[in-house]
């Protein structure tokens, strides 16, 4: 398989410039950037909290990894066939709130703080994503889940690249959200060098600045003040911004899309939904059409938003989501 680059339509390559700049979503990351935020408390193990309606328990189980333990984070909803959430950046697993009520009514939803996110462990390490997912596995021994699907998102995606390569027959169904997948451009991921560089890489100890950047380029539609102030709380506990750091200088975007087309994408055979914003400014529509070469029987859809369409048209996404999941 050639490794050329997909060249960008001129369309594609305006938004990917421009971004989408909405106002109402501007005027609120002021507001909150005038405001400020108060400090989020840190849970305990067995800690219950309200999302939007549902009661989720906060879990923190060690499991095996760095030759150790690692600390992991997690809140538990629902019952039945475990799902596992793994969100991306700046996020954490309150990315998946929106959402999570409807699919706690049918599993065992399991959404994780990804290692360096959140209330998960932040120390020194191994980052680099196929490491990290073997790790997300060890986790999911321990606590005892053996078959699972999965919905990833951004970065968890490519952690999600590398346990649904090596781990195939452990999963029901992945709905693989919002990553580079065949088709992939060097200039679709601008970010990479903001920050991982010396001169741009500060803006990870700056979680305002870090969510206004990747929302006001990224979201079509705007997101509820609320989970704003929430990313921008998660963001903010100590060590996330070092940490997240740690996996851009531990791989490429380039060396991450010739893993998926030479050694990930033919062993995933689980059944799969591609699942995408409509206008995702660095990652245009037209680079997942005509995926049957690479994935027969592959499923897309596209919700109407950007790339963080979970928050951004919740109801969009589990219009997608719900049939596939649900589905024998």
């Amino acid at each position: 398989m050639r490794h050329d680059y997909r060249p960008i339509s001129k369309e594609a390559r305006k938004l990917l410039i421009e971004g989408h700049q909405n106002s109402e979503l501007i005027t609120t990351l002021e507001s909150i950037g005038s405001d400020g935020v108060a400090p989020l408390p840190n849970n305990l193990d067995g800690d219950l909290e309200d999302v939007n309606g549902i009661i989720v328990k906060h879990r923190f189980v060690e499991a095996p990894g760095e030759g150790e333990m690692i600390r992991w984070h997690y809140v538990e909803a629902g019952t039945g066939e475990p799902l596992l959430l793994l969100h991306g950046i700046p996020q954490s697993w309150r990315m998946f709130m929106p959402i999570l009520p409807e699919l706690a009514k049918r599993f065992r939803c399991i959404a994780l703080d990804l290692k360096g996110y959140g209330q998960s462990h932040k120390e020194r390490g191994d980052y680099r994503h196929e490491g990290v997912a073997e790790q997300v596995v060890s986790l999911l021994n321990t606590i005892g889940i053996d078959r699972f699907s999965m919905f990833s998102h951004d970065r968890g995606t490519v952690q999600a690249d590398f346990i649904a390569a090596k781990h195939t027959k452990r999963i029901n169904r992945w709905i693989r959200g919002s990553q580079h997948l065949v088709h992939y451009h060097p200039d679709l991921s601008p970010q990479e060098h903001i920050l991982s560089k010396i001169e741009t890489r500060e803006i990870l100890q700056d979680p305002l600045r870090m969510i206004s950047y990747i929302y006001s380029w990224t979201c079509k539609y705007p997101i509820p003040r609320p989970y704003i102030e929430l990313a921008v709380q998660e963001f903010s506990r100590q060590g996330v911004g070092l940490a997240v750091e740690r996996y851009f200088q531990s791989s490429t975007f380039r060396k991450d899309w010739i893993d998926r087309r030479t050694r990930l994408i033919p062993e995933w055979k689980m059944p799969i939904l591609i699942l995408q914003g409509s206008d995702e400014p660095p990652m245009p529509v037209e680079n997942y059409m005509n995926l049957e070469e690479y994935l027969p029987g592959v499923q897309v859809e596209f919700v109407d938003g950007g790339h963080f369409y979970v928050e951004e048209n919740p109801q969009g996404t589990l219009e997608k989501v719900l049939p596939f999941l649900c589905s024998i």
